[in-house]
């Protein structure tokens, strides 16, 4: 029976944080597929999000809105990201605008570090302490909305993108950029909406997980790396396949931490990356859905 406690322990554990992997790594999917840059300060906009929440919270502003508000100055940060160093470079090689994105990554974690130091800072649960027992096991109310937020997010995206006018231009833009401009539709606009939304998404991520791991300037670094790695393992082009790459990565992590040591849950999932780049580049599930985005 304590066999069977721990096992359904690690499997919750391994889906709280692979629904956070999986938000950053549907703003992997959205940016690359519509401009083709793998933009690796995805993970420093959790960041962000994350610790302007917890400034506004501490500053007496309502939580819900305090998430509302933090999500929107994620997207403004990514909106000027992509028109201040993105777009001016639009025409550069692929190697450039991924150095750019470093670049930028370095100026987010400086700034966060001028304006809130080194030191961790905590969110309160969203709805209050408390666990959940189950199957023997004790869950956070927290993961609970980590999972169900990430899992409402999930819907919300695949109806913008094929429900509203927007969405269907930036999957236009996916699937044949040079007849999406032969029927109007703006690349550059929709360049801007896809970091945007992106921005968006890893703020939500960053906001979700800090009532669980906490908030630092350099949280970042880490979630921008696994979600990568759960973007690549699923399939780079394909948000179903790097969701289930992110869950993937998520529960690998958990039970290798579990039932090996700590040591091995970064080794899991840096092995795991290397063996899908040399045995199936295209990721794993990339051929789970003929829709891309």
């Amino acid at each position: 029976m304590e066999a069977w406690s721990q096992f359904v322990q690690l499997l919750f554990s391994g889906l709280t944080i692979g629904s956070i992997y999986a938000l950053v790594a549907l703003g992997f999917v959205i940016t690359y597929s519509v401009t083709g840059i793998l933009n690796l300060a995805q993970g420093d906009f959790a960041m962000l999000g994350a610790l302007i929440c917890i400034a506004l919270v501490n500053s007496g502003v309502p939580f819900v809105l305090a998430i509302g508000l933090s999500m929107m100055a994620a997207m403004v940060i990514g909106g000027l990201f992509e028109r201040l160093a993105i777009q001016p470079a639009r025409h550069s090689s692929v190697a450039v605008l991924i150095i750019i994105t470093i670049g930028a990554s370095f100026v987010f974690r400086g700034i966060a570090l001028l304006v809130w130091g080194t030191d961790p800072y905590a969110l309160r649960p969203f709805a209050g302490g408390g666990s959940l027992s189950m199957f023997g096991a004790v869950l956070q109310w927290q993961s609970v909305w980590a999972i169900v937020i990430s899992l409402a997010s999930f819907i919300g995206l695949h109806l913008f993108f094929y429900r509203t006018y927007f969405g269907k231009a930036v999957t236009a833009c996916v699937i044949n950029p040079f007849a999406a401009r032969l029927m109007g539709i703006d690349i550059r606009k929709m360049s801007l909406g896809a970091i945007a939304v992106s921005a968006g998404l890893g703020a939500l991520a960053g906001i979700v997980i800090a009532p669980i791991s906490g908030a630092s300037y350099d949280m970042g670094i880490m979630i921008g790396l696994k979600a990568f790695i759960a973007a690549v393992v699923g399939g780079l082009t394909n948000a179903p396949a790097a969701i289930a790459g992110a869950f993937l990565v998520g529960l690998l992590e958990s039970f290798a931490e579990g039932y090996l040591s700590s040591g091995y849950k970064d080794a899991v999932s840096f092995g795991l990356l290397l063996l899908v780049l040399f045995v199936m580049p295209n990721g794993l599930f990339a051929k789970m859905t003929g829709k891309r985005v």
